[in-house]
């Protein structure tokens, strides 16, 4: 579970370039990382389990995406903006074990 005393490293300060947060300050740095533990445990919800932030792809956008929204007080439109997004994630989760574990047909 995300806990904003302990973000994956380099986290906090790739959110805060992705926002144009180019100062450093105490009570921004501890809004800004609550407001990434909050997007990391509400996207693991609705992943379905937890999720690598730290790696380019779609939960580290989303994640991205969930902190400017929450930042400029509009997340009650970022599901709804982000659905293909989320969806994507969740058929990603879900279809994964399934490739791992079935056999590529040999090609005719």
């Amino acid at each position: 579970m995300a806990d904003r005393n302990s973000l994956p490293e380099g986290l906090l300060a790739d959110v805060k370039n992705y926002l144009n947060i180019t100062w450093d300050d105490t009570a921004t740095d501890t809004k800004v990382s609550g407001l990434i533990a909050s997007g990391m445990v509400y996207l693991d919800g609705k992943a379905g389990g937890e999720q690598d932030y730290t790696a380019d792809g779609g939960p580290r956008t989303l994640l991205m995406e969930y902190v400017r929204y929450a930042r400029d007080s509009a997340l009650e439109v970022f599901e709804t903006n982000y659905m293909a997004l989320i969806l994507g994630m969740q058929n990603e989760r879900r279809v994964k074990p399934y490739a791992v574990e079935a056999p590529v047909p040999p090609a005719q």
